[in-house]
C-alpha cells in the first residue's frame, strides 16, 4: 500500500487551483473589455441619438436641451426642412450623382478586375501593383489638378464633373476587390465555356458576374457611401445652388445668420438615413464580398 505524505497536497488540487486562477483572470479581462466597449458605444452613439431627438423638437426645446426624449415631439421640423428648404432637390441631386458613380464604377472596374484575374496581357502585374499603390495617395493632393482639368474641359460645376473624379477615386480598392473575387472562380468554368463556343464577353457577363455578386455589392456600397457623404470636392466644384447635393444643402443650413438647430439636425438625419438603410439591407452581401475577395 502506498501512502501520501501529510505535508504535501495532491498535485491535482494544485493544478485545479492554478486553472481556477487563470479562468478568473480571463473572466475579469472579458468583463473589463465588455465594460470599456459598452462605454465607448454609449459615447459614440449619443451624438447620433441627440441628432434624432433634435429633429423632432422645436427650436426652443433644442436650445433648452437637457433631455433626449422630446417633450412635445413633432414632424413639423422634418416637413419644413424637406419642403421649404429645398432638401428634396438636394436629395435628387445626390441620388443622381451617387447612382451614376456606382453604375460607372461597377462597369469599369468589374471589367478591369476580370482582365487582371483571368486574362494574360503584357504589363498586367505592374499595372495591378500601380492600382494598389494608389490606395496610399491622399485624395486631397489631386484635388487642384482635377479642378483645373475640369475647368478646361468645361464640366466644372456640373454633376458629371463630380462623377468622373468619384469613379476615378474608387479605382484602387474596387480593382483589388474585383480581382480577388474573379480569381476565386474556378478556371475550369471558363475553359468549359470556351469549349462550348462562348466568347469572352459572354463568359464575363453570364458566368463570372453572377458568381461574384457579393463582391459587386461590396464595391457598390464602398462607392455609394463616400459619394453620398462627400463634401470637400462638391464644395470646390459646385457653384450653383440648383446643383447642390445633400452635404452642401446641409452646409447652407449651418451658415445662416441665426442657425435653427432643429432644422440642422433634421437635415443631418435626412442625409444619414438612406446610407444606414442601404448598408443594413446589404450588410450580409458586404461581408461575404469582403471574405470572397480576401480568399481570392
Amino acid at each position: 500500500m502506498t501512502t501520501i505524505p501529510l505535508g504535501s497536497p495532491p498535485k491535482r488540487a494544485a493544478g485545479a487551483t492554478g486553472s481556477g486562477a487563470v479562468r478568473a483572470r480571463r473572466i475579469s479581462a472579458r468583463v473589463l473589455v465588455g465594460v470599456l466597449l459598452a462605454l465607448y458605444g454609449v459615447i459614440s452613439i449619443y451624438p447620433f441619438l441627440w441628432m434624432i431627438s433634435a429633429a423632432f423638437k422645436n427650436q426652443v426645446e433644442v436650445i433648452r436641451g437637457g433631455h433626449l426624449i422630446p417633450h412635445h415631439p413633432t414632424f413639423d421640423t422634418l416637413t419644413h426642412t424637406w419642403n421649404q428648404l429645398h432638401f428634396f432637390r438636394y436629395f435628387l441631386n445626390s441620388l443622381e450623382v451617387c447612382a451614376l458613380t456606382v453604375v460607372l464604377t461597377l462597369v469599369v472596374y468589374a471589367a478591369a478586375g476580370y482582365a487582371f484575374a483571368v486574362l494574360d496581357f503584357p504589363g498586367r502585374g505592374a499595372l495591378q501593383k500601380l492600382f494598389v499603390a494608389l490606395l496610399f495617395v491622399p485624395g486631397v493632393t489631386v484635388m487642384l489638378p482635377i479642378v483645373l482639368l475640369e475647368n478646361k474641359m468645361g464640366i466644372l460645376g456640373t454633376h458629371i464633373g463630380l462623377v468622373l473624379p468619384f469613379v476615378n477615386g474608387g479605382a484602387p480598392l474596387s480593382v483589388l476587390l474585383m480581382t480577388g473575387a474573379f480569381s476565386s472562380v474556378p478556371k475550369e468554368l471558363r475553359e468549359s465555356a470556351r469549349v462550348d463556343g462562348a466568347n469572352e464577353f459572354h463568359i464575363f457577363t453570364r458566368i463570372y458576374l453572377p458568381l461574384t455578386r457579393p463582391a459587386l455589392i461590396t464595391v457598390a456600397l464602398i462607392t455609394a457611401i463616400p459619394t453620398w457623404n462627400e463634401y470637400l470636392l462638391t464644395r470646390v466644384s459646385l457653384n450653383s445652388e440648383s446643383t447642390y447635393t445633400l452635404p452642401l444643402g446641409l452646409q447652407t443650413l449651418a451658415s445662416s445668420n441665426v442657425p435653427h438647430y432643429n432644422n440642422l439636425m433634421a437635415g443631418a438625419l435626412i442625409v444619414v438615413v438612406p446610407v444606414i438603410v442601404l448598408f443594413l439591407s446589404l450588410q450580409r452581401y458586404f461581408v461575404n464580398g469582403l471574405v470572397g475577395a480576401v480568399k481570392g
